[in-house]
This record gives C-alpha cells, sequence and structure tokens, in this order.
C-alpha cells in the first residue's frame, strides 16, 4: 500500500483555483483567513511581496510559489505592505465574477505580475502528523524547482492548462494542483525538518512496513508486540524509532488513523455507524461512539445525519 496515498485520499485532498491575475501596480491585496485550507501563489511573471499574519515577509519572483499550509491571513502586494483592501473589495472593484482573469491595472503597464492563485482543501476533521508537521509556509524558488524536476513540470503542466483553457480545463486544473501537491511535500522537505521526519518515516523499511499495516488493515487487533514483529524489531526499538520519526507513539497513530478512516466512511455515506466501527477497527459500537465524540465533537450517528 501507499501509505501517503491512502492519508492524502481519506483526508480528501481536493485542489481548487481561485483566479490567475493580470496585476499592474501600484497593487495590494489582503487574502482573508481560510481555515483547513493550504493557499499557494505561483508567480508566473513579475514579482510578487507576501506578508503573513504573525509570519515572515516573502519576495516571490518569476517561477517562484509559496504554500501558506494553515490559510492563514495574508497581503500580496507589488511592494512590501503592512495594509491592503480586503479580496472581496478588490473582486467587486475589478468587477470579477469567478471566471478568466483578475485583472487590476491602476499603474504603468508594463510593471505587471501575473500569478496563478489557489488552495488545497481536506475534510472537515481531517488530521494527521504529515499536515500537523507543515511549515507556517513553505516557498519554493525556481531554483528549487531546478533540483525537483517532477514538480517543476507538474507546475509548467499546471499553469499551462490554466493559461489555455478549454474543455475539461477545471478538471485538468484539479487534478494536476492535487499532483503538485504531492511534490511541493517532497520538495519543501529541506525547509521543514518535522516533515522531512515523517516522509522519512513513510520511506523506512521498518517503520514503513508497520505504517503500510496499519493503513491496509486497520480494522485487525494491533499491539507494539505484533507491529514490532511485522517490522523486524524488538519492541522497545520499534516503539523509540517509530515515535522519533512520526512524534507519537504507534499505537496513539494507530487510533488517529483509525477514526480519520471512520470519519471518511461515514462523509461518504457508504455505510452505517456500525459498519464503520467494524472497518476502522473497534470492537463495539460504544467504544467507537466515545472516541469519536471526543476527537470530533459530535457522535458518529449526528456526523452521518449531518453529511448525508
Amino acid at each position: 500500500m501507499d501509505v501517503l496515498d491512502d492519508v492524502l485520499s481519506t483526508l480528501a485532498l481536493k485542489g481548487v483555483l481561485y483566479f490567475r491575475t493580470d496585476f499592474s501596480g501600484p497593487w495590494s491585496v489582503q487574502v482573508p483567513n481560510l481555515e483547513g485550507a493550504a493557499r499557494f501563489h505561483l508567480v508566473v511573471e513579475g514579482e510578487c511581496h507576501v506578508s503573513v499574519a504573525g509570519g515572515a515577509d516573502i519576495t516571490l519572483r518569476a517561477g517562484d510559489l509559496v504554500l501558506i499550509p494553515a490559510g492563514a491571513s495574508h497581503i500580496l502586494s507589488e511592494q512590501p505592505a503592512d495594509s491592503a483592501p480586503p479580496l472581496e473589495t478588490v473582486l467587486e472593484r475589478a468587477g470579477y465574477d469567478g471566471k478568466g482573469v483578475l485583472a487590476i491595472n491602476d499603474g504603468d503597464a508594463a510593471a505587471k505580475t501575473q500569478m496563478v492563485c489557489g488552495h488545497f482543501t481536506f475534510r472537515d476533521g481531517a488530521d494527521h502528523p504529515l499536515l500537523r508537521a507543515l511549515p507556517p509556509q513553505l516557498v519554493i524558488t525556481a531554483g528549487d524547482r531546478a533540483r525537483a524536476p517532477l514538480l517543476d513540470e507538474t507546475l509548467r503542466l499546471l499553469t499551462r492548462r490554466i493559461f489555455e483553457a478549454g474543455p475539461g480545463s477545471c478538471v485538468a486544473v484539479t487534478r494536476l494542483s492535487e499532483a503538485a501537491f504531492v511534490e511541493l511535500l517532497r520538495a519543501g522537505v529541506r525547509e521543514a525538518p518535522e516533515m522531512a521526519s515523517v516522509l522519512a518515516a513513510l520511506a523506512d523499511k521498518q517503520i514503513g512496513r508497520s505504517l503500510e499495516i496499519m493503513h491496509a488493515r486497520p480494522q485487525e487487533v494491533w499491539t507494539v508486540e505484533t507491529l514490532a514483529q511485522e517490522a523486524g524489531m524488538s519492541r522497545s526499538r520499534f516503539a523509540e524509532k517509530f515515535r522519533g520519526l512520526i512524534g507519537m507513539s504507534p499505537l496513539a497513530y494507530l487510533s488517529e488513523w483509525r477514526l480519520q478512516k471512520a470519519l471518511s466512511l461515514l462523509d461518504n455515506g457508504g455505510c452505517t455507524v456500525q459498519q464503520a466501527a467494524a472497518r476502522s477497527g473497534y470492537q463495539s459500537a460504544a467504544a467507537f461512539s466515545r472516541a469519536f465524540s471526543a476527537k470530533f465533537g459530535a457522535a458518529p450517528t449526528a456526523y452521518r445525519r449531518l453529511h448525508a
């Protein structure tokens, strides 16, 4: 089993393009907070300054990209700025209807900035050590892209598809952006040690094997001893290495993952609460209901009814 694929599928990764821009200065825009989303901005032409609330000031040039995983509010501008008009105001002034190019031409037409802007979303309640390990902002430069050919090719295809539009472009952009997210994780490990540790766990022969088993067969009864046996390690060494890479104990990880699987099953509406409990590894519906309610703030029956 590809554990990373299972994680992103279960957490319902989805890429959303919200606009491409054609700005000529002076221009600035305040992008609002979007909880549970990871925003991205890719500069195709020109230069863009990004000021993240409570974070860093970043300068992006052609070919550079920033990912803001927590969806924090931030300012995009031609020159560094402490304030800017809200995105809603900018959209209204530009007469933008959600289609085509968001254009702002208030100054020198030659001072042009073209960007592709969008975000990645996950299912409500989505949680995983990999998501928690993402840094407040992840910057990928044109130089980084040269060292990550798969990411570079994906971003080139994404940009080309957005600018050419045409039939099927929406679906193509969504799928390409989701592929780009995976490659962004791989390319960004140098800037995020915690994220590098989790990805290293997936690739590790022993810990990766235990993760594959937990993801493939969460409904089975697992102990630290049986997981260590599957990994070909002693119990103590396995538990120590697992915690060192993932940041939590093997059974704590398994408990969290079972709840994420159950959330996915209930969200898709394809099974009953009892079936979701059994398929995610709970021996009783009562135990499942207690754990689910504690994690997500609602009983599984109420959650299923709401998302039916």
